[in-house]
């Protein structure tokens, strides 16, 4: 077996070494070189010699880029079936083994990611920073390109780019974030410790966004109302009477805020009304809050919803943007029945006046009604209400015979 191989591998040899040493018949030209009588190593080099290497460069958007090119030809074919005084054309052939690498590197140079817009919200509203558009060539295509241009006798072939574009436009962050509600209070801005602590509350607030399905909290967003938190005191209600506290005022920030809400279609997740109706909104359309009552506020859409505040010169106001569903909601507020309150209490003074005013307890709800264009698609009553009487009270001057009995009184 051993000699067997043997033999085989001179046989080889021989065949090799016969095939380089073997002639081209005599008068025989390819590619306009005579080439007779050289032996076929001989004339394949001379005629390689003369035969035009063309390479191959790519132009891109990002430049150009050569291409490792592979030559073949069938140089070798036509001198050893070469016969006595022919011409032939030997044609070089281009191919690359790097290609698959080349397209890769070409299409990173030429990438640039589009840029998404931006957007950044604060107390001072918003602002917009503009997408930009990404670029790139097709990979498929610049393959194609570059092995057609391989087949011919081309020096360069080109290619163009494509745009890519962001998925977020300003256009789109536009189109979110539109005025969706505003309401709006009215103070005295006399009281000035008052009006300091809604616009305190109003200042914390502004600025907010909710995202999907988030909830909002009053006191959570605003803080304890303390002095160290910078309130003041002012008139509150505590149960059932004008008292003087820290943070008077504030409820009429958090009425607001429901105001808006309610008109901009956000879920109420918790809301009371105060034990007396108060003056800046109907009834039923108020929103007490303290250490142990909030306001929540539920985002229901898809998308966030932004809260801004302003407060001054006797107005307090919250704006709610975001993506409008086509929907447009108002409140209604109804009186179901009335209290009277008990008659005045009298005390004693030197003058005649009104201390305080009576004022009549009541029971109210409210309703949130929906609607597309004109077409009424839902009423849904929002809350039920009892708001106390206040009991007027009233200083009097003494009677001349009250003064007597109180006198004699005294023997």
């Amino acid at each position: 077996m051993k000699a067997m191989r043997i033999a085989l591998l001179l046989l080889a040899g021989s065949f090799f070494l016969s095939g380089c040493g073997s002639r081209v018949e005599r008068g025989v030209r390819v590619n306009g070189i005579n080439v007779g009588g050289m032996t076929y190593l001989e004339a394949c080099e001379k005629i390689r010699a003369e035969m035009k290497r063309i390479p191959l460069a790519v132009k891109t958007p990002a430049g150009e880029f050569e291409l490792q090119v592979d030559y073949g030809d069938d140089v070798e074919e036509i001198v050893r079936q070469a016969k006595r005084g022919q011409s032939y054309v030997a044609e070089t052939r281009r191919e690359s083994v790097f290609l698959e690498d080349f397209a890769d590197m070409v299409c990173a140079k030429n990438l640039v990611e589009p840029q998404d817009a931006a957007l950044s919200f604060s107390s001072g509203g918003f602002c917009y920073q503009p997408e930009k558009t990404g670029f790139c060539i097709d990979r498929g295509e610049l393959v194609e390109t570059v092995s057609r241009a391989l087949k011919g006798d081309t020096e360069r072939a080109e290619i163009a780019g494509k745009t890519l574009k962001p998925a977020v436009t300003e256009e789109t962050l536009k189109e979110r974030t539109q005025l969706l509600s505003v309401f709006t209070t009215v103070f005295s801005p006399a009281n000035a410790p008052r009006a300091h602590n809604i616009a305190l509350a109003a200042e914390k607030i502004s600025g907010t966004a909710i995202g999907p399905g988030e909830t909002f909290s009053f006191n959570d967003r605003v803080g304890k109302r303390t002095e160290e938190n910078g309130f003041e005191i002012a008139a509150v209600i505590e149960g059932g009477e004008f008292v003087r506290g820290v943070g008077g005022g504030v409820c009429q920030t958090s009425t607001t805020l429901f105001g808006a809400a309610l008109r901009a279609g956000l879920e109420i997740a918790e809301s009371r009304p105060h034990s007396l109706a108060v003056e800046y909104a109907e009834p039923s359309q108020d929103a007490m809050v303290s250490e142990y009552s909030d306001l929540k506020l539920k985002n229901p859409y898809p998308f966030p919803v932004y809260l801004l505040a302003t407060a001054g010169e006797g107005e307090v106001s919250f704006s709610v943007y975001g993506k409008p569903d086509g929907r447009r909601y108002e409140v209604e507020s109804r009186v179901l029945f009335t209290l009277d309150p008990p008659p005045a209490k009298i005390v004693d003074g030197t003058e005649n006046r009104v201390l305080r005013a009576p004022r009549r307890g009541l029971a109210s709800e409210s309703t949130l009604l929906c609607y597309e264009g004109e077409t009424l698609v839902f009423r849904r009553v929002i809350r039920r209400d009892t708001y106390a009487c206040v009991q007027g009270v009233e200083e009097r001057i003494p009677a001349a015979e009250d003064i007597l009995e109180d006198e004699s009184a005294d023997f």
